[in-house]
């Protein structure tokens, strides 16, 4: 239980994919300008993230590995998340066409969003139980979609502040950016290795 807890301090805080490691940043920085975007994105991403860690934690151990096929990892993995993106795209297409339409090119892109294939591979590489897999995808994509939520309201804010004009844009953007990546560093001093 206390290895579990941990994993879920040290990736939805400590070790950020989008704030420390910098995986996702095009959806990340694309999604982010309005919190009802952010929020369907935040959903979007949680679902494929922790959906594509199981399955393919599962594919990987009982399949791949069974039949010494592990130089199909990528591949595999790239069908499962291209998969699993594509049951979230019809649904919410007929469900809510203006958070779809809101989303626009950014949903069909979590297909290549590097952050959810990095956590499939990350899931494997460190040997994780599957108990362990799944609550690294879940934490994973909590803290994902924490930044995001946080930056969306950030740039909400932003957009009626008085913004001096070179620094209006993209400029503001990747300095709110980055020091919201600094602020989660301060939760590193709450680790006890």
């Amino acid at each position: 239980m206390e290895t579990l807890l941990s994993i879920i301090f040290i990736y939805i805080l400590v070790d950020n994919f989008v704030l420390q490691r910098f995986f996702g940043i095009c959806p990340f920085l694309g999604v982010s300008r309005k919190m009802e975007t952010a929020v369907g994105m935040s959903m979007a991403v949680i679902f494929v993230m922790t959906m594509a860690t199981l399955v393919t934690w599962l594919l990987y151990t009982f399949v791949l590995v069974q039949f010494n096929l592990e130089y199909l990892q990528i591949v595999t993995f790239i069908l499962v998340i291209a998969s699993l993106v594509q049951l979230v795209e019809t649904p919410l297409r007929k469900i809510s066409p203006t958070l779809y339409q809101g989303l626009g090119i950014f949903l069909p892109l979590i297909t290549t969003n590097c952050a959810i294939m990095a956590v499939a591979l990350l899931a494997v590489r460190e040997e994780f139980a599957f108990i362990e897999a799944v609550v690294f995808g879940v934490a994973a994509s909590l803290g994902f979609s924490l930044a995001l939520v946080i930056m969306a309201g950030i740039r909400e804010r932003l957009e009626l502040a008085n913004i001096p004009d070179v620094l209006q844009g993209s400029a503001v953007t990747l300095i709110t950016a980055g020091i919201l990546s600094l602020a989660f560093q301060g939760f590193r001093g709450m680790l006890t290795l």
